[in-house]
């Protein structure tokens, strides 16, 4: 990597930061914003052009993202959601791509069948850190977020394996209905075997492992590692990581292990942060190729374009309003757990959140220049002009309007239904605390004063949860309390916030050890947090 390209990923990293605080202020989700920032530095002269090879940039950038995504969610939402993940991971990305096959086979003169399919695998599949990222700033129901987010992460399994499947047929111009269905079963088995294998693997490690820094220093690991070799034994990449994830999520957490989880949830955050925004500069930078391959022919292509991405939109409206009344119809009362949008407000939504982004890119990037035969890959060119008309379109466009079109639909979430279920959640928490304080008074001999405070804790554990477990009368007391108790917390971090200073001042005095300076500190930063 040249200086000017490492000058270039410090620009986007710095970028992902700010476009975090900017797009809260102004309402536009971040990675708009760097999608935006990297569309304008694609268009200044003495920007350098991006040279990551194509087949490096799925590897790099998908599993932290899809990792980070599915810490998110749990197993339980997927099998809830089965029904609605099915319809639009696996049946709507075929559609698409069927869709957007015929239109392009139609109006691209000399385009062959097998190349108009792999421009309609890779434009077919929302992005999931699109989608997750742009659906969590806006307040949506949970029930919408859920979907999306499962969406997001299974349409791009279904979509590169129909991609790799359309690409091979393009490359060595023949094409087997019944060997394409076997690879995309082999691919699904491979990785979940390895997702399964790696999260149960990595779970053992981390336990022997124990510390904190190296357990979270493994998390970073897993997910490439999980990629790397699902694809070497020619499984979905993708899946796997899925797998591994969700498997570490159900198993590899332990309740006990706070700094841990404290520690991974800040850790992946910023992971999350800067990957994300990273990943949506290079989008925007890829406008580099697209100006390259105009040459010319501006308008036959951006025509070409423009009718692609009114199918990519318009397909994938007409498939959610049968898929939604469909769901509601199979939807049972045993079902209450399953996700469905319920008003056609949140359908509409549902449609508009179809953005394009990382995958799309990465996909549209990787065609080869070549067929077996030696000979150019047919219209690869304009295949990677509409391609990334697509995604810029729906990606800038679609994330900028739809703050907007939630905002005038009145879509937002439920939260008499959230606080209800903290309620619930608080109730459960309260109880198994005086539960086990019943059981520790079985066992061991505790004063009445000290058993008297003990079960007051155990009630205001609950209480800080949810407020609304306490009476009327009871509330204005609890608050009564809690403003006295902030105030010794005020006081006690002023306190600590002195001695903190006293002992980092120390470190630059001389004679000072600044490994037990810092271990002194660490220890005051720990009773910070209490």
């Amino acid at each position: 990597m040249t200086v000017d390209q490492l000058a270039l990923l410090f620009v986007l990293l710095l970028g992902a930061v700010i476009s975090v605080p900017v797009g809260d202020r102004f309402k536009v989700p971040a990675p708009v914003l760097m999608t935006l920032l990297g569309i304008v530095l694609a268009l200044l002269p003495f920007v350098p052009n991006v040279e990551i090879p194509p087949d490096l940039i799925l590897p790099l950038l998908l599993p932290p993202l899809l990792y980070a995504a599915v810490r998110r969610t749990s197993w339980r939402q997927f099998t809830a959601n089965k029904r609605p993940i099915f319809l639009l991971a696996v049946a709507l990305v075929f559609v698409t791509m069927a869709s957007v096959a015929a239109v392009a086979d139609a109006i691209v003169p000399g385009l062959p069948l097998a190349a108009a399919f792999a421009l309609g695998a890779l434009v077919a599949p929302p992005d999931p850190v699109a989608a997750t990222a742009v659906a969590g700033q806006l307040g949506l129901p949970r029930r919408l977020v859920s979907i999306l987010e499962g969406e997001g992460l299974f349409n791009d399994v279904t979509a590169i394996v129909l991609y790799h499947v359309a690409i091979a047929a393009a490359v060595s111009g023949t094409f087997s209905p019944w060997s394409a269905g076997l690879d995309l079963v082999l691919s699904a088995v491979v990785a979940v075997a390895v997702g399964i294998a790696l999260g149960w693997g990595a779970n053992k490690l981390m336990e022997l492992l124990g510390d904190a820094t190296l357990q979270i220093g493994l998390t970073l690991l897993v997910p490439y590692a999980s990629y790397v070799m699902a694809e070497e034994l020619h499984g979905s990449g993708v899946l796997a990581v899925l797998t591994t994830a969700v498997f570490l999520a159900e198993y590899g957490s332990d309740a006990d292990d706070v700094m841990t989880r404290l520690a991974g949830h800040t850790f992946w955050n910023i992971v999350d942060t800067l990957v994300t925004g990273v990943a949506f500069g290079l989008v925007g930078l890829e406008l580099h190729n697209a100006i390259r391959t105009a040459s010319g022919r501006w308008g036959e292509l951006l025509g070409w374009a423009a009718v692609v991405v009114v199918v990519v939109v318009l397909v994938r409206l007409l498939w959610l309003m049968p898929a939604t009344w469909l769901t509601k119809r199979l939807h049972a009362r045993r079902d209450y757990d399953e996700d469905i949008p319920v008003s056609w407000r949140e359908t509409v939504v549902m449609w508009w959140s179809g953005m394009r982004g990382v995958a799309s890119v990465a996909l549209v990037l990787a065609i080869p220049l070549e067929t077996d035969a030696g000979a150019p890959f047919p219209s690869r060119d304009e295949i990677i002009f509409i391609a990334f008309g697509v995604i810029m379109a729906t990606l800038v466009l679609q994330g900028l309007t739809l703050p907007w079109l939630v905002r005038r639909l009145g879509v937002k979430a439920d939260t008499d239904h959230e606080k209800e279920l903290a309620k619930e959640l608080a109730i459960r928490a309260s109880k198994a605390a005086k539960h086990r304080l019943r059981e520790i008074e079985e066992t061991e001999e505790l004063p009445e004063e000290l058993s008297e405070q003990m079960l007051r804790r155990a009630f205001d554990l609950g209480v800080r949860i949810s407020p609304e477990l306490a009476e009327d009368e009871r509330r204005e007391a609890y608050r009564e309390r809690a403003r006295r108790v902030k105030r010794v917390r005020r006081i006690q971090q002023e306190m600590l916030s002195a001695a903190r200073h006293e002992v980092l001042a120390a470190r630059s005095e001389p004679g000072a050890d600044p490994e037990v300076v810092d271990r002194v500190l660490r220890h005051l930063d720990v009773r910070s947090l209490r």
